[in-house]
């Protein structure tokens, strides 16, 4: 069961169709099913507009009937991603929320939607949630201070919080 979804998910990658065109979803390595790239590109409105965002994907053995594992691959500053190690906190990707009615571009679609309206209730990001309060500052203020733009590089070029090492030649790095 397993092989089949993930193939017929591999499959509608080839149909234009079907596919998203801000999200690019692939293989890591074609002899092992289990384990996906993705590439996201910033929603537009949003403080991440324009970058390029590498996500990492390790399906279980048990995929579709639970969820997969998600994790930023490309640094990013996100109340709800854990700097250091790009873990996100998304409810679909929690085993009581998930349902195998989603998929692997479903799943994608969700972190780009959650890169435009973070949940403050649940920051792993401390330092980048514990602001985002109307009453405080509202996320792209917060960014507007601590994010560099994008960076022109390779695809997985993304944005970067001021106190990382800035590829850019923004001033405002530290």
């Amino acid at each position: 069961m397993v092989h089949n979804r993930l193939l017929k998910e591999f499959r509608e990658l080839c149909d234009p169709t079907k596919t998203d065109p801000d999200i690019e979803l692939a293989l890591e390595d074609e002899a092992d099913i289990f384990v996906w790239s993705a590439q996201l590109r910033g929603p537009a409105d949003s403080p991440y507009e324009d970058g390029l965002f590498k996500l990492h994907i390790k399906c279980p053995p048990n995929y579709p009937l639970a969820p997969p594992k998600v994790s930023f691959v490309t640094p990013i500053f996100h109340p709800n991603v854990l700097f250091k190690t790009g873990e996100i906190c998304l409810d679909i990707l929690k085993p009581d929320s998930w349902t195998p009615a989603w998929t692997l571009q479903s799943v994608c679609r969700a972190v780009t939607a959650l890169l435009s309206h973070p949940e403050a209730d649940s920051p792993l990001n401390c330092d980048c949630g514990a602001p985002l309060s109307p009453a405080i500052l509202p996320l792209p203020a917060i960014l507007a201070v601590c994010v560099c733009p994008p960076r022109s590089g390779p695809p997985s070029a993304g944005l970067l919080p001021h106190s990382a090492p800035c590829a850019c030649a923004c001033p405002q790095a530290i």
